[in-house]
């Protein structure tokens, strides 16, 4: 199965490095992606929203043939699900990677703009439920492969528009919420929740981990990867 892997917020593809080799032990084909304007400054990165990351891993799906699955991590989770709005015809599985699947005019957050882009704002910039598998030599070595993402990608707002995306099966995998939890908490989350609900075919995986298990934990989310997309 071919696997497009979309990063979160200020990763390029190197991020999902520690999780390959296990994708193509089970015989995947997997394909991690650099999204536009990651690192450029803002006169190359500007006109750079969210829906030119979509578009990217749209290319990417028209470039393969049969289906794929996608999966996104964090903020990269906005732009999987919007993908597969315009190609669910071609996406075996959906899986988020401690995200959620957005609604309708979704966005992803708010981070404080810096020369025309948004940097990295440092690991302390985060709650203590996000970070607290990750320690300080972890830190240190993956500082240095955080890029500045374009000022709009954030706050864009992403389209979905086809109700087919609803068809499509999805993987959540949770850091720290069982499916009964998950389940509980995203009924009171009202457009997220109607969203979630819509979806036909849904599973939600406890991690275990913090935010970024790519990094803490690459031999947890590479088994739950694979036990995904075996689905």
């Amino acid at each position: 199965m071919d696997i497009i892997l979309a990063p979160g917020l200020w990763l390029d593809a190197s991020s999902w490095d520690p999780v390959l080799p296990a994708l193509r032990d089970a015989g995947h084909s997997p394909h991690p992606l650099t999204m536009p304007g990651l690192g450029a400054p803002a006169a190359e990165s500007a006109d750079i929203g969210i829906a030119d990351w979509v578009d990217a891993v749209v290319a990417e799906i028209d470039a393969r043939e049969g289906e794929v699955v996608l999966v996104g991590h964090s903020g990269g989770g906005n732009v999987v699900w919007g993908a597969a709005d315009r190609r669910p015809d071609r996406v075996a599985r959906v899986v988020f990677v401690d995200t959620i699947p957005p609604h309708p005019g979704g966005q992803i957050s708010e981070f404080d703009v810096v020369d025309g882009v948004i940097p990295f704002p440092g690991w302390d910039f985060f709650d203590e439920e996000d970070t607290w598998d990750i320690d300080a030599e972890t830190r240190e070595r993956t500082l240095p492969l955080t890029r500045s993402v374009p000022a709009r990608v954030p706050t864009d707002e992403v389209a979905l528009t086809d109700p087919r995306r609803h068809a499509v099966p999805v993987t959540l995998l949770m850091g720290p919420l069982d499916e009964p939890t998950f389940r509980d908490l995203v009924a009171k989350w009202g457009a997220y929740g109607d969203e979630f609900g819509a979806i036909a075919d849904a599973e939600v995986v406890k991690l275990d981990t913090a935010h970024w298990p790519q990094f803490t934990q690459p031999e947890r989310l590479a088994t739950a990867l694979v036990e995904a997309v075996s689905h």
